[in-house]
C-alpha cells in the first residue's frame, strides 16, 4: 500500500509528542509549535510562532490568564529575546485564542491582525461586564430547556465575562478578508475564511508547502464546538460550519500538514473533512429521528452526544444542542412550539 493511499485512508501524526506547556518545538524551517494550558477539560490550547527577519509572529496567544503570561514573557526574555514581536495573528475571538492579543499590542508595540467580524467581537465582548445573566439569556437558558436547579443555580451566580480571561483591546488593528495573503516565515499564506465555530474565522494556507493553520475551524480528534448563545438565539452555527467545510476542502491535499488550535498537528486533510461532513450530517439524522416525540435542546443530549454530559459538559452541550436543532428548524426538517415552562420544544412537521 503507498503512503498516498494511507493517506487517504486515515489520518497521520508526524509529531505524536506534544511539547510541555511553554516548550517550542520547530515543526517546519522557521515555525515552531508551542502548547498553552487552559482551566478546564480541553487543557490546552496550541499556538504558533514564525519567524522572519523583521521579527517574530504569533498566532494565537492563550488565555489571558497570569500562568499563560508568565510562559510568554520567560519566553520573551530567553528564546524569542533575539527578535522582537512585530505581529500577532488571531484566527478568532475566543478567549483562549485572543486573550493575550492587547497585551502583545500595549506592551510589544505588536501589529494585531484579524477578521473585522472577529476583532469587532472580541472587542465588544471585552467591553460588556455584568454581575449577574441579564434578562435575555436567562430567556435563553429556559427556552433551551435548562434543568430548572442549574438555572436557579446559574441566575444567582456571577456569569463568565470575557474580560475575565482577555486582556483589554486597544483600538486598531489590521483586517484580513477571504483571499489575503500573507507573508510569514518567509512563505506567502493565502486566508480562507471559515464559520460556525466562530464567524469569520481565519485559516491560512501556504502557498509555498503543504501547510494549513487552521485554528478551531479543523482538529484531528475532536469535533469544535458549535454553539447557540443569548446574542444570536436563531443562529446557525452547523450549518454554517458545514458550508465552510465542503468550501475549504476544495483547497485539501492528502500531504497538507495541519496545524490546529487542538490537540496533534496531522496529515490527511481530504478525509478529515468527509469524516467531520459526515458525523455531522448523521448527527443531524439521529436527533431528527428523536424527534418523534418533541424535545427540548437539553433533552437531546443522549441522541446528539451518546455519553453522560456531566456539570462541567452542560453549557457546551446545552449550545451545540441548540445549534443542531436550529438546523433542522432552519431547513424545514423540524418545528418548534413553546411549553407551558416556556421552553421551546421541538418535533418533526
Amino acid at each position: 500500500m503507498s503512503d498516498l493511499t494511507r493517506l487517504q485512508e486515515g489520518l497521520r501524526y508526524p509529531f505524536p509528542e506534544a511539547p510541555e506547556f511553554g516548550a517550542m518545538i520547530e515543526i517546519a524551517t522557521d515555525i515552531f509549535w508551542l502548547r498553552l494550558p487552559l482551566p478546564m477539560a480541553l487543557d490546552h490550547v496550541n499556538v504558533y510562532l514564525l519567524r522572519d527577519p523583521d521579527g517574530w509572529t504569533i498566532v494565537d496567544t492563550g488565555m489571558g490568564s497570569r500562568k499563560t503570561k508568565a510562559i510568554w514573557q520567560s519566553l520573551i526574555d530567553g528564546p524569542l529575546a533575539c527578535q522582537s514581536i512585530a505581529r500577532v495573528v488571531v484566527t478568532h475571538h475566543h478567549p483562549d485564542h485572543v486573550g493575550l492579543a492587547g497585551w502583545f499590542q500595549t506592551e510589544f508595540g505588536a501589529e494585531l491582525i484579524m477578521t473585522r467580524t472577529a476583532w469587532l467581537m472580541a472587542r465588544m465582548l471585552v467591553l460588556d461586564v455584568q454581575d449577574l445573566p441579564v434578562p435575555e439569556t436567562l430567556t435563553f437558558w429556559r427556552r433551551a430547556g435548562m434543568d430548572p436547579v442549574i438555572l436557579e443555580e446559574r441566575a444567582k451566580g456571577k456569569p463568565f465575562n470575557f474580560a475575565d480571561t482577555v486582556h483589554p483591546m486597544p483600538l486598531g488593528y489590521s483586517r484580513i478578508q477571504e483571499g489575503d495573503v500573507l507573508t510569514l516565515a518567509g512563505r506567502k499564506w493565502t486566508v480562507h475564511i471559515g464559520n460556525g465555530h466562530a464567524p469569520e474565522h481565519a485559516t491560512l494556507w501556504c502557498d509555498d508547502a503543504p501547510l494549513v493553520i487552521a485554528g478551531d475551524q479543523i482538529i484531528s480528534s475532536i469535533s469544535p464546538n458549535l454553539g447557540v448563545y443569548a446574542t444570536e438565539p436563531d443562529a446557525d452555527p452547523v450549518g454554517e460550519w458545514l458550508e465552510a467545510c465542503e468550501r475549504l476542502a476544495r483547497y485539501a491535499t492528502p500531504d497538507h500538514l495541519v496545524l490546529s488550535g487542538h490537540k496533534l498537528p496531522f496529515i490527511g486533510l481530504p478525509h478529515r473533512f468527509q469524516q467531520m461532513i459526515t458525523n455531522h450530517h448523521h448527527a443531524l439524522d439521529r436527533l431528527y429521528e428523536y424527534l418523534e416525540t418533541p424535545r427540548t435542546a437539553a433533552e437531546c443530549f443522549s441522541c446528539l452526544f451518546k455519553r453522560h454530559i456531566g456539570p462541567d459538559e452542560y453549557g457546551l452541550a446545552l449550545v451545540e444542542a441548540v445549534a443542531h436543532l436550529n438546523t433542522l428548524y432552519r431547513s424545514g426538517r423540524a418545528k418548534r412550539q413553546l411549553d407551558e415552562n416556556g421552553a421551546l420544544r421541538y418535533s418533526r412537521p
